[in-house]
């Protein structure tokens, strides 16, 4: 395939040698800031030599991105997080015109924790004695908090533990209510991301915990979901994909 990159940042030079590991072409790469990008914004004339583009931007240029995709008809991959309000607009513009598949984190690590965690949240739901809370933290130059992973394993929480309710993500100066999911976030150094899922009960804690050691796992999922999208049309998560690569190896029915 060939590839363009839109945010060309230590992420998208990680996808870049993912890319050329697996046999694949960087077409063009696109960045406002970075001298070794291409081109600044988002342009009809190199997309259109591309088969597919992987975004890990910002969430303001998201929007505008879409149209720009579904114009030259390119597959898309949607890292950039921070624009949860925005995804049903993006889903008009996309409809099925184009493969576009987004996802908070694409790490397949990461993925098959979302499913460990629901499956524990299930479980803790039938003993009101254990609440739970959600801690993560990220290197020093993340721009949104809590992270598209935190919101994710937040999501999961609420729809699996009938006794939480919301979730709060501010700085607390009161005890938290029952019904509420405290998830807390910290910016630290180089860290790549950690998160922690924790149940706790006046008896003993129980940890579920997903700690990236870099960003190999973000880019190389990132790069199986363009392999996985071509061909395809139509508003895909990570969550479709992974389902769909489970299925073929069987790995759904040990769910």
């Amino acid at each position: 395939m060939n590839v363009a990159l839109c945010g060309y940042g230590r992420m998208g030079r990680e996808i870049e040698q993912v890319l050329i590991s697996r046999g694949h072409t960087v077409a063009t790469r696109i960045d406002p800031s970075d001298a070794g990008a291409d081109v600044r914004s988002v342009e009809q004339a190199p997309l259109q030599q591309c088969d597919a583009v992987i975004e890990f931007a910002h969430a303001d240029g998201v929007v505008t991105n879409a149209r720009a995709y579904v114009e030259a008809k390119v597959d898309a991959v949607i890292g950039t997080t921070g624009w949860e309000n925005a995804q049903q607009e993006v889903g008009r513009i996309v409809g099925t015109r184009i493969g576009y598949v987004l996802g908070s984190n694409f790490s397949v690590g990461a993925n098959l924790f979302f499913r460990m965690v629901a499956h524990a949240a299930g479980l803790a739901d039938a003993f009101d004695e254990y609440d739970v809370a959600l801690y993560e933290s990220h290197h020093n130059r993340k721009a949104d908090s809590p992270s598209g992973t935190a919101l994710t394993l937040a999501l999961t929480l609420l729809s699996r533990i009938e006794r939480k309710t919301e979730i709060v993500d501010d700085t607390l100066r009161r005890p938290i209510q029952p019904g509420e999911l405290h998830v807390a976030s910290m910016r630290i150094g180089s860290d790549p991301g950690t998160h922690t899922v924790s149940f706790d009960s006046s008896a003993d804690t129980i940890e579920l915990r997903h700690r990236a050691r870099n960003r190999g796992g973000f880019a190389l999922g990132a790069v199986r979901a363009a392999e996985w999208i071509s061909g395809r049309h139509g508003f895909f998560t990570v969550d479709d994909m992974m389902n769909d690569l489970l299925e073929r190896t069987g790995g759904l029915h040990n769910v």
